[in-house]
């Protein structure tokens, strides 16, 4: 029995050396200038943009795997990884097929325009491209080169404002090629201290985000659509959530948001979804203050109004969103003696259009202003419509009897309430 143990020791130990051998013969060979070039030509090739390496290795703790360092895309801006870690799944790799296990990226920096460049570039790359052949070998689908699970930790995204948001985040996938689990944590930048995961549940993935002193839960749905699509769909309901935080840094609105939320995404690609991705929202935020628009000195300067703020009890609407354009309808917003109802659309490039009405109780009674909404999100607007420029004009110019013999006109109205509403006085 000794002997045996003793033979199946050498072995054991024969084959450690030969593997811890072979790993240094080729870590040697994988860091020599000849490899290292012939890899970046041919990554370059690929993404038909310019790619350097650091170095390239293999780890084998605490599994064996093909790491490469200090990796540049020469974008311009750079988009650049710190370290990328590549571990095979070893009983495909035994089987004859390339199979990864686990991807590790750590320390990226992704500027949203080195994406776009990326993007272009690969597209063009493409277009240009013979249509060839495919062998058997190379007919495998998109989901089946993809990880089984991924892990990204320290990855900074710079959006095209220069805006940085740090995540830290994991994913798993199963044997579909579907999600599995995923979470985040966002740790620096916009949104800091946001978190999130989702969990798959049968044909369901339930999904819940803390944001903002509250949170966003609900379902969403995967399912085959038409000519070959992918639909996603789902409903979301948000608790408690503090306004501003959604719309980190900028806050043009603060207060306490309620809203249930459907959305819908009909795409082929998934780099598509958000581009057709609908909403809609039914909200309530309550306590609400709006940043850089005062409604009731609007409508005492009788002509355009920058700057300011809007105490609200309550607004309340409906959102509509289809890709980046945002439409608010049905809004309803009210604050001691005003209330105000109107409809604002946001563009892509976050300007605004729109036109609310702002009804103010006095003792004189109720007066209706209608106030055209303009600006942008961050720099806001709000003027007297064309008409009530004109009315207010003339109730200021003519003379009390001059209204009576004018037949009471719209405009004297509207220009004696303005003044009495604000101690403007006769």
């Amino acid at each position: 029995m000794a002997k045996v143990l003793k033979w199946v020791f050498f072995f054991v130990a024969a084959f450690v050396l030969l593997v811890v051998g072979s790993a240094i013969a080729l870590q040697y060979w994988l860091r020599t200038d000849d490899f290292r070039t012939r890899a970046e030509r041919e990554a370059s090739a690929a993404l038909g943009v310019p790619l350097k390496l650091g170095k390239l290795s293999i780890d084998l703790w605490p599994l064996p795997a093909v790491a490469a360092d200090d990796v540049q895309i020469q974008t311009r801006p750079a988009l650049t990884v710190g370290r990328i870690e590549a571990r095979p799944g070893y009983p495909a790799l035994m089987a004859g097929k390339l199979e990864i296990a686990t991807l590790t990226v750590r320390k990226a920096v992704l500027p949203q325009a080195a994406i776009a460049a990326i993007g272009n570039a690969m597209a063009k790359k493409d277009k240009g491209a013979k249509p060839a052949a495919k062998p058997a070998s190379a007919s495998r689908s998109t989901m089946d080169m993809l990880p089984r699970k991924a892990v990204f930790d320290d990855i900074t995204w710079i959006d095209e404002k220069g805006q940085r948001i740090t995540v830290d985040a994991q994913a798993n996938l199963g044997f579909d090629g579907l999600l599995d689990e995923a979470s985040f944590r966002i740790v620096q930048g916009r949104l800091a201290g946001t978190r999130g995961n989702v969990e798959r549940d049968g044909d369901f993935w339930p999904v819940r985000i803390d944001i903002g002193g509250g949170h966003i839960a609900g379902k969403l749905q995967l399912q085959p659509g038409k000519s070959g699509s992918q639909v996603l769909s789902g409903n979301l309901n948000t608790e408690n959530v503090e306004v501003s935080a959604l719309t980190a840094p900028s806050k043009p609105l603060t207060g306490k948001l309620q809203a249930q939320t459907t959305l819908r995404s009909e795409f082929r690609d998934v780099g598509q979804v958000a581009d057709v991705l609908t909403t809609q929202t039914r909200f309530t935020v309550r306590d609400a203050l709006i940043q850089g628009i005062d409604l009731q000195k609007a409508v005492n300067t009788v002509g355009l109004s920058r700057g300011g703020i809007t105490r609200l009890d309550t607004l309340a609407g409906q959102v509509n969103t289809q890709g980046k354009a945002v439409h608010l309808t049905n809004l309803v917003a009210t604050s001691g003696a005003m209330s105000a109802t109107g409809n604002v659309s946001i563009s892509p490039a976050k300007a605004l259009n729109g036109m609310v009405n702002v009804d103010l109780a006095s003792s004189k009674g109720s007066l209706g202003v209608p106030l055209a909404v303009g600006g942008t999100v961050d720099d806001p607007s709000v003027t007297l419509t064309r008409s009530a420029m004109v009315g207010a004009a003339i109730g200021t110019l003519v003379m009390p009897g001059a209204g009576t013999a004018a037949g009471a006109g719209t405009g004297q109205k509207i220009g004696d309430s303005l003044r009495g509403l604000f101690g403007g006085g006769k």
